[in-house]
């Protein structure tokens, strides 16, 4: 006799289900591409060796944990301010340190941390020490 196979109608409707790392990899490929975007916008509006080096370094970081390049936007010259860029790639970076730290990515971990340390800098925010 067929039995149907008992499906939730959430699983049906989007695939098979991932697994946590595979989760994982995506937000943390978002958070990364975001900050990115973010970058970008930067770079556009002071440019740097430093800025260039965290782009191909988020760039790199995105294509491991998608196995595809990230999409790029022309930056938007002008619409954000240096500190709302900067407190942006803060947020995100921080958010971004907080999933690798999940995966326990020591990689993901090392760059997270260091975008939100230079952008803690670039918004005069005294990281890692202590009065």
């Amino acid at each position: 006799m067929y039995e149907p196979t008992r499906t939730s109608h959430a699983v049906r409707a989007h695939g098979p289900h991932r697994s946590r790392a595979e989760e994982l990899d995506n937000r943390l490929a978002g958070h990364f591409t975001a900050l990115l975007t973010v970058t970008d916008e930067l770079r556009a509006l002071e440019p740097s060796p430093a800025l260039d080096e965290a782009a191909a370094r988020l760039t790199a970081e995105i294509e491991r944990l998608s196995d595809h390049r990230p999409l790029r936007a022309e930056p938007t010259a002008g619409v954000a301010t240096r500190p709302a860029l900067h407190q942006r790639a803060h947020m995100l970076a921080g958010q971004a340190l907080v999933v690798a730290t999940q995966r326990a990515d020591t990689r993901a971990t090392t760059l997270a941390a260091a975008r939100l340390h230079a952008h803690a800098e670039a918004l005069g925010i005294r990281v890692g020490h202590h009065p």
